[in-house]
């Protein structure tokens, strides 16, 4: 990885309009037409010594790269048309012959929502003396476009993912890899590469920037059980249910051997239906490997869990198959007859449950192996948590699956169903990723391209990249407490201080909508909070209305930006941002109701929530009488909206602000559930979860460290510690937990109602321990309570 433009020394000297130009161009392939398509690149070339040749690539809209036929890169990393990201890669060439070639694809409106486009094409540009060997516009390239694929439109369960594929073997151009084949033309030349952060007055081109992530997990996975094999009378299983009484139990050990790689030969005119459990949740490149059997077709579909009934979306216990329908997402491989036709895919699917469906025509066809190539980003988890309760470390897995299933060149809010970046989902799987990796890259990637959506107005949009715009107007706020959770979470001003023009410039766009009472009316947009029973999960009058939930969210992130204003030395600001917090929370009592005592969702008193209790408190605004009058009565309160998965962090938060420990662990038990469920990974909403695997569920692993444990940053960058356990009815809890300088370890248990025990802080980090109410100052290393 690089992380400037790579050609910075070929700007000395050059007027301002010609700076920031590659000295190689974009190439596209004449043979094309319109999207979608998938086309192959090619440069055949002689090496007169042994070298390392460093070379910048991309593609609009997607690469994988070959050198001499072995693949050794994929992308580009997904970004904007102002961050067209490259990869950089050194490459190991010895004196002689080689070939390298890209297969690169543009889907247009079949791509998924997250990838965007200028136009279609490719570009490689190596270091200086051999620009003019290998670099496209300046080298003879060749292309082609590549026969056998078919694209098909994505299936409505999975919309946002984008189109899959039918590939077709006798069509197929078998050996391109290699630059093999025949039809290979000449390229048409576009326009130079760029450096974006340089470029000026320019027309809309890629504006490109070096890759910031590292390349994403890419590893052969063994796994899965054959359950279920039948001989259905046709290929259209969606509505024929799974019947131990059709399982051809004496096929199944062959069938488990085409996942070790052991042949299977299908006779002719036979069709089969296999389904595979893969015992966890994967996202996968699948690779299929036949022989034989021209004119048959094979399905293989993925889907997270079977459902109780077809069309259906009751999953029951995802462990379960017996009576259930399977119906999902995935692709289509038409053998020719050929030996070892490898069938691999552009991008990876998702599930946990694979169906093979296999029609064979006149000839016998063998499949000899299937693979699967497991692919995320590579998130660890570098902590551990363990308490006297093991319910709670059989939630560790599934909370950690499910964030490493939403992270890849972007975080996910799920990788079955949209694979989109939203920033309610982000801000949750960001603070997560801070207490369990000292990895950041990611969550730096998030905020960035949540500023990079900007729209005139100032606010964010909901979710980005995305070719297809939307706006969630309480996503816009939830950005900019991203912003100060960073600040808190990890040290680095100079980052937080980029991000600040974009943060005052959401507050400023939001200051639009408070009305002549001085609240805030409903924003434009979908102003979704969180999947209660409320229409599209948007609160009462959050469509055009006033809305207490929405207020009081304002006030809380104007808190937080009065924060950061003071951390950066703006003073100025910071008081603004603060009397702007308490003028609002002042006229937010107006939603107090004194018999309930809890605040209204709205004016008229008719509607209550959860939600709106959190944000009041979080914000720290109202005054002591009213936190009194809450903390005894959010715990027992009837005839309210409760929070779901999502918010149930806020949740936890209020919690540990209120001392509601009995209620925080309560809660939790809505993650035993899952478990017991068979989930692999925590999903989006409680049954039915449509999705079964989204990250926003995750933060449980925060709040058993950052909450239970009760690990904080004591100021903004984390130079010191707080801690303030809260073990509830543990008998003793210990974990570690990620600080920018090493490790937080803790070994606690309780003795009488005291929580005792030691605390291992890093090296040059001090901080203080909170027990009933008592501050105790402790310094690094390791020190024991008592």
């Amino acid at each position: 990885m690089i992380s400037d433009n790579p050609y910075s020394h070929l700007d000395e000297g050059r007027p301002w309009p010609q700076r920031g130009l590659w000295p190689c161009r974009w190439i596209s392939c004449p043979q094309a037409g319109q999207p979608p398509f998938v086309t192959a690149y090619r440069r055949r070339f002689e090496m007169d010594r042994d070298a390392k040749v460093r070379v910048h690539v991309s593609a609009d809209e997607r690469y994988e790269l070959f050198v001499d036929g072995v693949r050794v890169g994929r992308g580009p990393e997904r970004g904007d048309i102002n961050n067209w990201f490259y990869e950089t890669y050194d490459l190991e060439l010895a004196k002689g012959a080689h070939v390298v070639v890209a297969r690169v694809w543009s889907l247009g409106l079949l791509a998924p929502y997250a990838q965007m486009t200028v136009r279609p094409g490719f570009i490689l540009a190596p270091q200086d003396d051999l620009i003019g060997v290998l670099g496209t516009g300046v080298a003879e390239w060749q292309c082609k476009r590549l026969g056998g694929y078919g694209i098909d439109e994505p299936l409505g369960v999975a919309w946002g993912t984008g189109a899959n594929l039918t590939i077709d073997a006798a069509e197929f151009d078998w050996g391109f890899e290699s630059g093999g084949g025949e039809g290979w033309a000449p390229v048409a030349v576009g326009h130079e590469g760029t450096c974006g952060r340089v470029r000026n007055e320019v027309q809309p081109v890629h504006l490109m920037r070096p890759a910031v992530l590292p390349a994403m997990m890419e590893q052969p996975r063994q796994v899965g059980t054959v359950r279920f094999v039948s001989a259905p009378a046709d290929s259209g299983t969606a509505k024929v249910p799974v019947r131990s009484g059709d399982h051809l139990a004496d096929e199944l050990d062959g069938w488990q051997g085409v996942l070790a790689g052991q042949p299977i030969t299908l006779a002719a005119n036979t069709i089969r239906r296999a389904i595979i459990d893969l015992e966890n949740y994967y996202c996968a490149y699948p690779e299929l490997v036949t022989s034989g059997g021209k004119g048959a077709k094979i399905r293989v579909h993925w889907a997270e869990g079977l459902f109780t009934e077809p069309n259906g979306n009751d999953k029951g216990n995802r462990d379960e198959i017996e009576g259930k329908y399977f119906y999902g997402t995935g692709d289509r491989f038409l053998p020719d007859g050929g030996k070892g036709r490898r069938f691999e895919t552009l991008w990876w699917q998702a599930g946990r449950y694979v169906e093979i469906v296999v029609e064979t025509a006149d000839e016998p066809l063998t499949l000899e192996r299937l693979t699967l190539r497991e692919t995320r980003y590579p998130l660890a988890n570098e902590t551990r948590f363990e308490s006297s309760d093991s319910r709670m470390e059989r939630v560790t897995p599934i909370a950690v699956r499910a964030l490493q299933m939403c992270s890849h060149e972007t975080y996910m809010d799920c990788p079955y169903y949209e694979q989109l970046m939203y920033v309610g989902d982000t801000r949750l799987e960001a603070l997560t990723t801070y207490a369990i990796t000292h990895d950041d890259r990611l969550p730096r990637k998030a905020l960035m391209m949540f500023d990079a959506s900007r729209r005139h107005d100032g606010l964010t949009q909901s979710r980005y990249p995305s070719r297809v715009r939307q706006t969630i107007p309480p996503f816009s706020l939830w950005w900019v407490a991203m912003i100060h959770d960073y600040a808190w979470w990890r040290d680095d001003r100079a980052f937080v201080e980029s991000l600040m023009v974009g943060g005052r410039n959401v507050m400023e766009g939001y200051r639009r909508f408070v009305n002549p009472d001085g609240l805030l009316q409903a924003p434009n947009g979908w102003n979704f909070t969180d999947w209660v029973q409320w229409e599209q999960g948007i609160p009462p009058h959050g469509e055009f209305g006033v809305s207490g939930v929405l207020n009081w969210q304002y006030a809380l992130v104007l808190t937080q930006m009065a924060e950061l204003e003071e951390y950066l030395n703006d003073p100025e600001l910071a008081q603004r941002c603060r009397r702007q917090a308490r003028d609002l929370a002042g006229r937010c009592e107006a939603f107090w109701d004194e018999g309930r005592r809890l605040y209204a969702d709205d004016l008229e008193h008719k509607h209550f929530s959860e939600h709106t209790q959190c944000l009041a408190v979080l914000s720290g605004l109202p005054g002591d009488a009213r936190l009194t009058a809450l903390a005894e009565s959010l715990p027992k309160a009837q005839d309210v909206q409760r929070t779901t998965v999502y918010f149930i962090h806020y949740l936890f938060e209020t919690c540990r602000k209120l001392g509601l420990t009995d209620l925080l662990f309560e809660r939790l038990g809505l993650w035993f559930d899952f478990v017991r469920s068979g989930l692999k990974t925590t999903p989006e909403q409680p049954e039915p979860t449509r999705s079964d695997c989204h990250a926003w569920g995750a933060h449980v692993l925060y709040h058993y460290l950052a909450t239970i444990l009760g690990v904080r940053p004591g100021a903004i960058g984390f130079g010191t510690v707080r801690i303030e356990p809260r073990l509830g009815p543990l008998k003793w809890a210990r974990g570690t937990i990620v600080h920018p300088k090493g490790m937080i370890g803790l070994d606690l248990h309780d003795e009488e109602g005291r929580t005792m025990g030691c605390v291992t802080l890093p090296r040059g980090v001090t901080g203080v321990v909170v027990r009933d109410g008592r501050v105790e100052e402790i310094g690094e290393g390791k020190t024991c309570l008592s």
